[in-house]
């Protein structure tokens, strides 16, 4: 099956050369607009949003990143593909090596280049977790291979569970299969949601292998996970942060009402209680917002006056500050 070639640094709209700042930088501007939250077309924002999602998988990763340069364009060059890419893996015998499926978040192209990820049999990581395979003839009922894969999921189906379509093909010669995988509340990183007989076929009557699918939490532009506790930055002017404030901060479910005290000192952490992800029946993690203060880069004439009268009636010198 031809799988096309993808530009991730195309898709993010950055160059080669781009530093992991601007790669991220790059990626939050664009994930602000096309996240599923907020976009007016939300069926074209989930595609754009998995696809923009996939290139900062790869491009944020400074191993999937050096892979990726190395094989370019010509990653399907049989002269540059590891053996995973060849197709270079033992199955079972008489196994098919046309297994398809669709509807995970990834392209084709993201699941055969990192290889152990694919639509196609050279993609796919395949193993046998029941230990029940034969030896010897083909009389002799074997347990069908497992298959593992990954599913991109979104901290909104990680909050209130999903139910997703996967469109499951095992050969050319059987028809295609919907499958409705279920996404439940609270799903972790890495963790393997279970498809059971939807791995390769048996041999000689035995039992089918599993499906596993492993989730990876998509990059959200505001939010930063560490088990259920999210972090987020709280961007402050220099005025909210003397005087104090109130203001709307952004959460999983909406925004709340966060009181800034007067006098807040950068990178202060006010914690929201109960507005992480899920951590058990009825019970979620935190969220913490931590303060960063940015100042202006451009004035008028008139707000550059009123920075020269305050500093020159200050009296706070903060080189003169001991701990």
């Amino acid at each position: 099956m031809s799988v096309d070639f993808k530009d991730y640094y195309k898709v993010l709209g950055v160059d080669k050369k781009a530093s992991s700042a601007e790669i991220k930088k790059a990626f939050r501007k664009l994930a602000r607009k096309l996240h599923p939250d907020v976009a007016q077309d939300k069926t074209k924002a989930n595609g754009l949003f998995s696809e923009i999602n996939e290139a900062n998988e790869v491009l944020s990763d400074p191993d999937k990143r050096r892979k990726y340069d190395e094989l370019g364009a010509n990653w399907n060059n049989p002269e540059r593909q590891t053996p995973q890419q060849e197709g270079g893996f033992s199955g079972n015998p008489g196994e098919s090596s046309s297994f398809h499926y669709d509807g995970t978040g990834f392209s084709d192209f993201f699941e055969q280049f990192l290889g152990g990820h694919g639509r196609s049999s050279a993609g796919f990581s395949h193993f046998n977790r029941s230990g029940r395979q034969g030896m010897g003839g083909a009389n002799i009922p074997q347990h069908g291979q497992d298959i593992e894969s990954e599913i991109l999921v979104t901290l909104d189906e990680a909050l209130h569970g999903s139910t997703r379509k996967l469109r499951l093909q095992r050969n050319e010669q059987q028809p295609e299969q919907i499958l409705q995988v279920k996404i439940p509340p609270g799903v972790r990183e890495g963790q393997l949601i279970r498809l059971s007989g939807k791995g390769h076929e048996g041999i000689a009557g035995g039992d089918s292998g599993n499906l596993y699918l492993r989730v990876v939490l998509a990059q959200h532009p505001d939010f930063r996970v560490r088990g259920v506790d999210l972090y987020s930055d709280l961007q402050l002017s220099p005025w909210e942060a003397v005087l104090g404030t109130t203001i709307h901060l952004a959460t999983l479910d909406k925004a709340v009402s966060l009181k800034i005290p007067p006098g807040t000192m950068a990178e202060r952490q006010f914690r929201l209680r109960g507005k992480g992800l899920p951590s058990g029946v009825g019970t979620r993690g935190d969220l913490y917002a931590t303060v960063t203060i940015h100042v202006p880069s451009q004035l008028t004439p008139e707000e550059k006056t009123l920075w020269e009268s305050l500093a020159a009636t200050a009296t706070f010198n903060p080189r003169t500050i001991h701990d």
